[in-house]
């Protein structure tokens, strides 16, 4: 099979326009110097043989060689290399000075007390990076309690659970069923966090973070003495149930937390991900209305 590149009609459509083309691309166009004509013989033969044609010129395209490596010397004796520093986290950890214990007495707080105790709390973390702490918002006999996992950042600016688009979800839900976090009663639902502090750029929640909160949650419970539990999202599910099952399998059942029934669905932010999920999420509304008679 011959070669195209070598052929009379290949090089000739390498025109002037086509080289620069290439040139521009990096791409040297190499072309062979003529071969030198043999010289006379000092006798012509009787019959001299037809002048032989020109070499044409070829083109050979020769991609351009790689740069050599470049090597860098190594210093002789210049001991070990420097540790590389970490990357600092988005909120420097507390101090053990800076931190205190939580309060004491809180399951015996009443309201007012339990929500100071929370707004003074710097038993981890979290309190150094919050603006405001979340303590929950509704009326104190509302008879369902709707419990997330933590607040966000616009959470963290106004101090209220369950604002911005994800909020907004919460309470078309609430309303579908004939509740709101203003109702009252049958009307209404309470809404709060497992955690009353945001964590640092909405990272998920740490387990010793969960267990110093784990006990503002149980009062609040205590004092409400709901009907109903909603939890929202795994770690709320996780917080209430002590299980790290998927939500999934822990769907379409009541469960149990100091014998309050739980209907466990999915956090609001996550059906704004996944629509597909809504008709699941309404599932468990009408099981949660089910178990109450409502």
């Amino acid at each position: 099979m011959t070669d195209d590149r070598r052929s009379p009609s290949f090089v000739a459509a390498l025109d002037a326009r086509q080289r620069a083309m290439l040139a521009e691309m990096g791409v040297r166009v190499w072309t062979p110097r003529p071969a030198a004509m043999p010289s006379a013989p000092a006798t012509a033969p009787a019959h001299p043989a037809p002048p032989a044609p020109a070499v044409p010129a070829a083109a050979f395209v020769e991609p351009r060689a790689p740069a050599p490596p470049r090597v860098v010397p190594i210093a002789r004796d210049a001991g070990p290399a420097p540790a590389v520093a970490p990357r600092p986290s988005s909120a420097p950890a507390a101090t053990s000075a800076e931190l205190s214990v939580r309060p004491a007495g809180v399951d015996q707080m009443d309201w007012t007390q339990l929500r100071e105790a929370v707004a003074g709390c710097r038993a981890c973390g979290l309190c150094r990076s919050r603006n405001n702490t979340v303590f929950g918002v509704g009326e104190v006999s509302a008879d369902w309690l709707v419990v997330g996992e933590a607040p966000g950042e616009n959470e963290d600016r106004q101090g209220e659970p369950f604002v911005g688009a994800a909020g907004q979800l919460l309470d078309r839900m609430l309303h579908a069923v004939g509740r709101s976090r203003h109702g009252q009663g049958a009307q209404g639902a309470y809404i709060a966090n497992v955690l009353k502090c945001r964590p640092p750029a909405n990272r998920n929640p740490q387990p010793q973070e969960m267990a110093q909160c784990e006990p503002f949650l149980v009062r609040q419970v205590e004092l409400l003495r709901p009907r109903l539990i909603l939890a929202m999202g795994r770690f709320a599910v996780q917080s209430l149930l002590d299980s790290t099952e998927p939500i999934g399998r822990l769907r379409g059942r009541v469960h149990r937390y100091h014998d309050v029934p739980v209907i466990v669905t999915y956090h609001p932010a996550y059906l704004l991900r996944n629509p597909i999920d809504k008709r699941k999420a309404w599932a468990d509304l009408c099981l949660a209305m089910e178990t109450t008679g409502q």
